[in-house]
């Protein structure tokens, strides 16, 4: 579904991304995971379109995407959410869907929208103003919800569930495993808890200082000598305690 190879990004001096090259199949849900600033949501902007690489190939279904705008590839299959719940102001939260919806799939589906008012548990909400009157959970949830209302195969996640307690953050996840099986979506999900990309990720990839320095299972890839020196600096979890 989406190839990357040797992709880099250069801000000035400074190498974000060096040499990435990964695969995503379809369905796939994959973690992506890295000590802060390791080059993460640069990648989320690559894919989606906001930041044109300095080299390296980007494919999706076999076309390349490198000079293709955000919206093409939204329209395209290509979803994303981002770290800061982001709500148009003075729209409630269908309307913002509405407007998700048309940018994205490039139509109005009013019945997709009241189906993922539905299972983003929005639906009581639906009226509401999106910037004044909902709780983080809900803003989190309409972040979602923006990018599913776009109608993508491929949905990219960034940390949508941060700043959440305990109860939240695993009514959250049932919520995303919900979505992932209704849409049969191939996900990439940024998260630093691990127990969350245990859960939801069969695949976990690893940045750190713009490189992937570990791709596999959560149980091996978090015992990773390299993956625990990235976080700590040692190189065994016992090192590290």
């Amino acid at each position: 579904m989406l190839t990357l190879e040797g992709v880099q990004v250069n801000f000035g001096g400074v190498q974000a991304l060096k040499s990435a090259s990964f695969f995503v199949a379809e369905g796939e849900s994959i973690g992506l995971v890295g000590p802060n600033g390791a080059g993460k949501t640069t990648l989320f902007n690559v894919i989606s379109g906001v930041v044109r690489p300095t080299a390296g190939r980007l494919d999706f279904r076999g076309a390349s995407l490198l000079k293709l705008p955000e919206w093409k590839r939204a329209r395209l299959g290509i979803g994303r959410s981002f770290q800061i719940p982001r709500p148009f102001g003075h729209c409630t939260v269908r309307e913002n869907l509405l407007v998700a919806q048309r940018f994205g799939a490039g139509k109005k589906d009013p019945g997709r929208i009241d189906e993922i008012l539905d299972i983003l548990n929005l639906r009581d909400k639906a009226d509401r103003d999106a910037t004044t009157e909902l709780a983080l959970t809900e803003h989190k949830a309409l972040e979602v919800g923006k990018a599913l209302a776009t109608e993508p195969s491929l949905l990219l996640l960034d940390e949508v569930l941060a700043g959440l307690e305990t109860s939240s953050k695993r009514a959250f996840m049932e919520r995303l495993a919900a979505v992932r099986d209704r849409y049969r979506l191939a996900m990439v999900i940024i998260e630093h808890d691990i127990a969350t990309i245990a859960t939801l990720c069969p695949r976990v990839l690893v940045l750190n200082f713009g490189q992937i320095i570990a791709d596999g299972s959560p149980d091996a890839v978090f015992r990773d000598p390299e993956v625990i020196r990235s976080y700590t600096g040692e190189t065994t979890l016992a090192e590290a305690s």
